[in-house]
């Protein structure tokens, strides 16, 4: 499992979805080996695009560089050991829609 061992580097997003990146990641870890990143990375990625819209980009590895636009409040990295999570939701600049997760987190909670 991934309690106490996450540390979370970056984020700007609201603390439901961290928990929820941190428990995708916990799953992840658990279903497949640390040597498939993908396999970490597309888990992630699905999971975050079903609850929260489409649009989500995850990058797993323990040696990589980013420079990325993001979504305002879809942005995480963390490290779980010496493997890396980049989960974002990807942008395109300022002329972009505003984001539409506040309203699937709220409709998840209502309805939970």
């Amino acid at each position: 499992m991934l309690e106490g061992k996450a540390v979370v580097r970056e984020t700007d997003m609201l603390q439901a979805m961290q928990q929820e990146a941190l428990n995708l990641a916990s799953k992840a870890l658990d279903s497949f080996d640390v040597t498939e990143p993908t396999d970490i990375a597309r888990f992630i990625k699905k999971e975050f695009d079903r609850t929260y819209g489409g649009g989500w980009q995850c990058i797993v590895g323990t040696d990589f560089g980013s420079f990325v636009t993001h979504c305002s409040g879809c942005f995480i990295y963390f490290c779980v050991g010496s493997l890396a999570i980049l989960l974002f939701r990807g942008s395109s600049g300022p002329e972009a829609e505003p984001n539409q997760f506040t309203t699937a987190l709220e409709t998840s909670v209502v309805t939970a």
